[in-house]
């Protein structure tokens, strides 16, 4: 006969611990990690909390310019940003003279 969900079967468990005793763990706040390229020489303030950074994610690097917050005095990576691979990055440098001309002429 198959065990009903809802059986009154007293717990046979050889546990100390009783239902008073079992409260979920307290959660650890999530730190920001560092790897070994992440560094402050390899970030770059921009102001306002944006901030240039070179980093190196499953073994490539990227050019990532994100807009940051503070998380109890800890700033944080926001969702504002782009992270630009290595490819993208050179062909961004190769238009900037053409942007800063377009700069000139338009502000």
């Amino acid at each position: 006969m198959p065990k009903n969900k809802h059986s009154k079967k007293a717990d046979t468990s050889d546990s100390d611990s009783g239902p008073d005793d079992r409260v979920p763990a307290a959660k650890k706040p999530k730190t920001q990690s560092k790897s070994s390229g992440d560094s402050d020489e390899n970030s770059w303030d921009l102001g306002k909390n944006r901030f240039v950074k070179l980093t190196e994610f499953k073994g490539k690097w990227y050019v990532s310019i994100r807009e940051f917050y503070n998380a109890d005095g800890d700033l944080r990576p926001g969702k504002k940003g782009i992270m630009l691979t290595m490819e993208q990055w050179h062909k961004f440098k190769e238009i900037v003279p053409d942007l800063e001309d377009a700069i000139k002429r338009n502000v």
